[in-house]
């Protein structure tokens, strides 16, 4: 249950593990339209759509359904400092990653997050995990090794554009526990889903101002169907993420949310298959991935 101001309350019996099943795959879909949309424009123009369409729908939401008092209390500054991070910098880099690399490559990268997470506790926290976390974290690295192989067929590619998607991992592991300390105090996943979108689209708009990057975005209508579409599910993948953020067990739906590569290799299988080039080495290295995060985060 979604308890709302005015008394208005959502009822949604769903557990926090279904929350992040939906999260996974909405976000792969976008990570899929995304990568057809970008043979008519650019990734800023992709970010800058799906943070106005996002900005649109939930503002209007959240000014329904929450007093003021609500939307400037002070625990959602956590929100702020995520929305500066991600989706900003994050939504951005990954699809500068798509554009470079493609998605079947970029998006099992990019769910490799949760091992920053733990080299960022190793480091910096003094964190000393067990053997099952460190066995975690050479799975993942060996499959993100065999997703980021060179595939016969396809188009060249930088090693150096790799970059994309780790920095956009390396700033969402961050985020997200910005996020859960956040929720922990307001309890409220779509004001904080609106809180950060809000922000991010601020931020984009501002760098976009400044650097006089209004220029580079590309409204093509090739493009616009893709994006469009794209920017729902992302704003779906944004409230599912916050609502199984919210109501699971961290350890338990951070692994479920990380399942985003298998869906986008289901995907491409499905959808790009003129586009990009798939085969065992791909697919065994997102299960990998994918496993040796499960491992990472089950501890």
């Amino acid at each position: 249950m979604l308890n709302l101001e005015g008394g208005k309350e959502l009822h949604l019996a769903i557990s926090g593990e279904i929350w992040a099943v939906l999260s996974a795959a909405a976000w792969a879909v976008d990570s899929i339209l995304v990568r057809k949309g970008t043979e008519y424009s650019n990734a800023s123009t992709a970010a800058f759509i799906s943070f106005l369409i996002n900005v649109a729908a939930l503002v209007p939401l959240v000014l329904y359904y929450y007093s003021f008092a609500e939307i400037l209390q002070p625990g959602n500054l956590y929100f702020v400092a995520s929305g500066m991070i991600q989706p900003a910098m994050v939504r951005v880099l990954f699809y500068m990653a798509i554009i470079r690399l493609g998605v079947s490559r970029a998006g099992p990268v990019r769910g490799t997050a949760p091992l920053f997470t733990v080299a960022l506790a190793f480091f910096i926290l003094g964190d000393r995990p067990g053997l099952v976390v460190y066995l975690g974290g050479l799975i993942t690295v060996v499959g993100t090794w065999m997703v980021s192989y060179e595939r016969p067929g396809e188009k060249a590619w930088r090693k150096i554009d790799l970059m994309y998607p780790l920095g956009a991992a390396f700033l969402a592991s961050i985020s997200q526990n910005i996020r859960k300390l956040g929720l922990n105090i307001t309890a409220a996943p779509l004001l904080a889903s609106t809180v950060s979108i809000t922000t991010s689209f601020v931020c984009l708009t501002g760098s976009l101002a400044v650097s006089g990057g209004f220029k580079s975005l590309k409204f093509r209508g090739g493009c616009l169907p893709y994006y469009c579409s794209a920017a729902i599910f992302a704003l779906f993948g944004q409230f599912f993420t916050f609502r199984a953020l919210h109501f699971g067990q961290l350890s338990v739906v951070s692994p479920i949310i990380n399942t985003t590569p298998l869906f986008i290799i289901l995907f491409t299988a499905a959808f790009l298959r003129a586009e990009e080039k798939l085969n065992r080495l791909v697919v065994i290295g997102a299960v990998m991935i994918v496993g040796g995060i499960a491992l990472i985060t089950g501890r």
